[in-house]
């Protein structure tokens, strides 16, 4: 018997999930949460489909820096 998956999330989901996540640490992440940032990082880029390393033609320049610990269409952020 196999697994069940989950259904995909939209970048703009998972972004509200690193929001949220962000918004209840009050801008410090702790050991676990920081993993769990870095799991919301990693789906985020997939369904932005930013996930190559190598830059596609008209891709969002990477690192984009919010202060509200949200995901821009640049890259993962976080709170500053």
């Amino acid at each position: 018997m196999s697994t069940p998956r989950r259904a995909r999330r939209t970048a703009d989901e998972v972004n509200e999930e690193i929001r949220a996540l962000w918004q209840r640490a009050r801008g410090r992440l702790d050991a676990e949460q920081r993993r769990e940032y870095q799991r919301l990082v990693m789906e985020w880029a997939a369904a932005a489909g930013t996930g190559s390393s190598a830059p596609r033609e008209g891709a969002p320049p990477r690192g984009g820096q919010a202060r509200d610990g949200a995901v821009s269409r640049r890259g993962p952020v976080r709170a500053a």
